[in-house]
């Protein structure tokens, strides 16, 4: 009878503890991370008789948690993708916006610019439309400043996000290393998983992926290591390497990841991906940097083109025209681990090979050499370095100062600084130089059938070029330039003089003439005009091959397709995520139906247990009573 009880009693526990775990599953089907929890049953040694062996009743060997390991790592991976496209995706629509819409970006604008330079064309004379290009160009200095001072601001904004997600990283770090302890020690002291502890870790693992990708390697004892980046370990046990962030090495306002560990700082930037980390990183690598690079070249392109062609007109006062716009020389950065006191300073020397990139001019102890910033490719550079004699590459002329050491770096940043510091420095209405400094005319008195066409500058620099020059053939096929030299003559060939070319078509006469001389007091002339109407299609950049509208075209484009690419992996990624959460929740989630036939099952076996119990309680008292007789 004893033995009858004891094996009851087995069971009554057994089950009571089964519904125990059945009540928790069910008092946290809507904990976030909570992973279903089974009792497994096994059956107690028995023990012998001569009728051989008699059950020992049951127990519950462990409680199991429903993790299925693969799943988990397959949620993981895609919340990591999920959280990086969706982070892309906040800023990249935004970069999109401001650059696309007609009331923020640069493209009516500059059409607006240049519809009032076309009007001062046709009205050359006109003071009041004079007036109105200044203000014209005042809105377009503004939208260069505005385009270029949210860029910035968004910049600070990653900044600032990346602050707030390291700040994440380290916090679930030291978690994850706190709860190690707690598992280590507890799986110790019972020698059962401590199933709660370890939905909390992977919780807390699964929000660090959303941050930054991460992989996790489990332990004897329990406790995750957690490592990140190329394998930089994160969490060893309870064990907690922190990240920490600081100014990179050539912009202090330019925040940098490091890895902090017993060897010293370790930067990360370029190893980290996925997550709002990696989101943020590759936003402002491969979206914001080239986008601001993109505008401060249409912004360079703009001035240079503009001011080239309007030096080479004549204002209404018979001055020759001056600078139109202004615009800061590239920005130069001395790295922060330099230990000599070397500068250099850059100029624009050829804006058709301007390539939007960045460079490193670096000091070996002895020459200098130059280096692309984003791929560290080599870049042939020309010129001693001086100021009469600059290092040349691409479309730059840099020249060098100071006494640096070995190892001294600094970045040259050709455009990405540009479009904020454009700015109109032509103040006068009357210095607009519509007109061509240069008329040409035909003497009245010639009786060939040559005919001279319009002047056109070619070198405003040429100290002649407001000098007055004739023309006067000797023959029909040789000419004189102030009763000087004989020159061939062919028609329609260009003729160079002072500065100026033009072109005579048809037979001169034997004595025809023909002169050359300053376009004073043209104020209705708009040759020049007519060409500053047209740098705006000026193909200037990229060796000549695109113009500024393109240019400007072109980063709306690359910033569009961007954009809809991030999108498009958004929502790829979206319904990933949602299908691996639900395979994941279909094996580990808690369902209430399945819970409550638990219940049923548990009660009704509690109770016959129970019953069995009832039953012994009987047999022994009626063994009692027998034995009284």
């Amino acid at each position: 009878m004893p033995s009858l009880l004891s094996t009851s009693l087995t069971g009554m526990l057994a089950f009571q503890r089964a519904l125990e775990t059945t009540g928790h599953n069910i008092a946290n089907a809507n904990t976030p991370g909570y992973n279903r929890q089974v009792s497994e049953f096994s059956t107690r040694l028995g023990s012998g008789s001569g009728a051989g062996y008699i059950g020992g009743g049951t127990q519950i060997k462990t409680v199991k948690r429903i993790y299925d390991q693969m799943l988990g790592e397959q949620l993981q991976t895609s919340t990591t993708s999920h959280a990086r496209f969706d982070m892309l995706n906040t800023l990249a629509t935004r970069i999109d916006g401001l650059l696309s819409d007609p009331q923020t970006g640069l493209s009516s604008g500059m059409q607006s610019f240049f519809n009032s330079v076309q009007d001062l064309a046709n009205d050359p004379s006109s003071v009041p439309i004079r007036a109105a290009v200044l203000g014209e160009a005042d809105g377009i200095v503004q939208r260069f400043d505005a385009l270029d001072t949210r860029l910035q601001e968004i910049d600070h904004e990653v900044n600032q996000r990346i602050r707030i997600s390291v700040d994440g990283i380290n916090r679930l770090a030291t978690e994850i290393g706190d709860i190690n302890g707690e598992i280590a020690l507890a799986q110790g002291r019972v020698g059962q998983p401590p199933n709660d502890l370890l939905d909390q870790r992977d919780r807390l693992v699964m929000q660090m992926s959303e941050q930054v990708a991460v992989a996790t390697v489990l332990q004897d004892d329990g406790s995750m290591n957690v490592f990140m980046g190329s394998g930089q370990p994160l969490v060893t046990g309870e064990s907690v390497n922190l990240l920490a962030i600081q100014g990179s090495e050539f912009d202090p306002s330019r925040l940098q990841i490091t890895y902090e560990s017993s060897g010293g700082s370790t930067p990360l930037d370029s190893s980290l991906t996925g997550g709002v980390m990696g989101g943020l990183l590759e936003f402002r690598g491969e979206m914001l940097d080239p986008a601001r690079q993109a505008l401060g070249e249409t912004a360079l392109a703009l001035s240079v083109q503009f001011n080239e062609q309007h030096r080479s007109g004549m204002d209404l006062r018979g001055s020759m025209g001056a600078d139109f716009f202004g615009i800061a020389s590239p920005t130069i950065l001395a790295s922060g681990n330099n230990s000599g006191n070397g500068t250099a300073a850059a100029t624009i020397s050829d804006l058709g090979a301007i390539t939007g990139a960045e460079y490193i001019l670096n000091y070996d102890g002895a020459a200098y050499s130059l280096s692309r910033a984003d791929t560290g490719q080599p870049v042939t550079i020309t010129g001693a370095g001086t100021p009469a004699d600059p290092f040349v590459a691409d479309g730059l002329s840099i020249s060098v100062a100071g006494a640096p050491a070995a190892g001294d770096q600094l970045l040259i940043r050709p455009t990405r600084d540009v479009a904020g510091s454009l700015s109109r420095v032509l103040n006068d209405p009357q210095a607009i130089a519509m007109a061509l400094p240069v008329r040409v005319s035909s003497a009245t008195t010639n009786t060939g059938d040559g005919s001279i066409g319009g002047a056109a500058v070619v070198d405003r620099n040429d100290p002649d070029l407001l000098t007055p020059a004739l023309l006067t053939f000797a023959s029909p096929t040789t000419y004189s330039i102030n009763g000087a030299g004989a020159f061939a003559y062919t028609s329609g060939d260009p003729i160079l003089v002072n500065g100026s070319s033009f072109e005579i078509t048809g037979v001169p006469a034997t004595g025809d003439s023909f002169s050359l001389e300053p376009n004073f007091g043209a104020i209705g002339d708009n040759g020049n005009g007519l060409a500053l109407a047209g740098v705006q299609a000026d193909q200037v950049l990229a060796n000549g091959s695109v113009s500024i509208n393109e240019n400007y075209s072109q980063l709306i484009a690359s910033v569009g397709s961007t954009t809809r690419q991030v999108q498009s992996g958004l929502e790829a990624q979206s319904v990933i995520l949602a299908n691996t959460q639900e395979a994941f929740d279909s094996k580990s989630g808690v369902n209430l139906d399945e819970e409550a036939a638990n219940l049923v099952r548990y009660q009704q076996a509690y109770q016959a247990v129970a019953q069995v119990v009832a039953v012994t309680s009987t047999l022994f008292d009626t063994l009692l009573s027998a034995t009284r007789r």
